[in-house]
């Protein structure tokens, strides 16, 4: 990527590239006070790609999900092939991967439903997109189960790794309860966030309802939890580590029947016996494999109204972590959002080969991007340890004063009408 060269820099309108990995010394303090900044801002979201999952795996010496092409077989193959490739490069550029394969193989499918449902290449077509959509799951479960592994030995990298992924989504989530909640969105299958949010103590609502078989609601209900501090009257305080999660291409446990979607219980890294069970019409995993209009906009629909929601409102950050920008229908949201003057879009990435990231920024003002690009800046390790703000020590100071004062007014008030001060 010769525009950025290795390592690139831009924050405050101002961009700076580097031949190697810069000392962390001498840019620490600036890109974490205007992260903090960012931070702080009315509307926060962020959007996590498959770098989050991969970077992970790598450190730890794990297997993570790979979305490299399938190989698929019979008169079609080629064909299929060729419309993935065509429809990756319409997308921004690139080599298709197994979702476009997925994509222009349902799309034949549903072609082929329409002229012969019963006939043979139709049946022989539905088996192979049936085979590879279960397999490409169960590499999912694995790349978990492989990680969890790591994550759980009593290691050091086991425990480093841990770290870094709770103090990299508490960054984000610290936000003053007066602020609005952290809106997470991500295209992964894998449950990587959601056990961070478990091991950090996070709050997730996720539009699911429900304790033994959670299922999705259309109605994005507002609920959210609060406290009353002790010895204080008026409004109430809403509690700290609560977030919004969003996952725009459905989820490894999500699964679809009888009308309705529920989340299965399976922990982290568990396999899913009953993953073969009609896996085309019920995993729900973006491209899915749906019957009818009805199912194939459901849930998605509903998730990218949220997304769009979130993010195309004024005085909003988004920041993006391992997105490749390779899916155009979250780039059109993002392009959307940046129409707006007040909107800024933070990207932190390890790479882009295959210049999407590159091409999506040359299209939008400079003074609305901050990038944090490279090996360096895109390393987990280097993002916790140097430049992502750390998680509220001045905010749970300036909380604790406003009690103190709090208080004391409400003594003094207590006195003044004669009671015992």
């Amino acid at each position: 990527m010769s525009a950025l060269g290795d390592h690139h820099l831009r924050i405050k309108g101002r961009g700076e590239t580097f031949a190697s990995a810069p000392d962390p010394g001498q840019h620490a303090e600036s890109v974490r006070s205007w992260l903090a900044a960012l931070g702080g801002a009315e509307h926060l979201s962020l959007l996590v790609g498959s770098g989050l999952g991969l970077g992970l795996a790598s450190r730890v010496k794990a297997k993570g999900l790979s979305m490299d092409p399938v190989t698929f077989s019979g008169p079609d193959a080629a064909a299929i092939d060729a419309h993935a490739n065509t429809s990756a490069k319409n997308a921004g550029g690139g080599s298709s991967n197994i979702e476009d394969q997925l994509r222009s193989a349902l799309q034949l499918l549903a072609g082929r439903n329409v002229v012969n449902p019963d006939g043979s290449e139709t049946t022989a077509l539905r088996d192979q997109i049936e085979e590879i959509l279960t397999d490409f799951a169960t590499q999912g479960l694995l790349a978990e189960a492989s990680i969890r592994q790591k994550l759980d030995a009593e290691t050091p990298e086991g425990r480093r790794a841990v770290q870094l992924l709770v103090a990299f989504l508490l960054a984000f989530a610290s936000r003053p309860p007066s602020r609005e909640r952290l809106n997470i969105f991500t295209t992964n299958y894998d449950r990587l966030i959601e056990y961070g949010a478990d091991l950090g103590g996070l709050r997730v609502l996720d539009r699911f309802v429900g304790s033994v078989e959670p299922f999705f609601r259309s109605s994005r209900l507002e609920l959210d939890v609060h406290y009353n501090p002790p010895g204080l009257r008026g409004e109430p305080r809403y509690l700290e580590g609560v977030v919004r999660l969003s996952k725009l291409h459905g989820s490894l446990d999500w699964r679809f029947g009888g009308g309705r979607l529920r989340r299965i219980p399976l922990a982290f890294g568990q396999p899913d016996p009953q993953l073969k069970d009609a896996a085309l019409e019920r995993l729900m995993i973006y491209p899915n494999a749906a019957k009818d209009v009805q199912t194939l906009l459901f849930p998605y629909a509903d998730l990218f109204r949220d997304f769009s929601a979130a993010l195309c409102r004024p005085n909003g950050v988004l920041v993006t972590y391992g997105y490749g920008f390779g899916d155009e229908h979250v780039n059109r949201v993002l392009r959307d959002m940046l129409t707006l003057r007040s909107t800024h879009l933070l990207v932190m990435a390890h790479g882009d080969p295959e210049g999407r990231i590159e091409g999506f920024l040359e299209r939008i003002a400079e003074e609305q991007q901050s990038l944090l690009f490279g090996s360096h800046f895109g390393d987990l390790g280097s993002l916790v340890d140097h430049y992502l703000p750390h998680p509220g020590s001045e905010t749970l100071l300036a909380s604790e004063a406003g009690r103190r004062r709090a208080l004391a007014s409400d003594g003094d008030g207590a006195a003044g009408e004669g009671g015992v001060s």
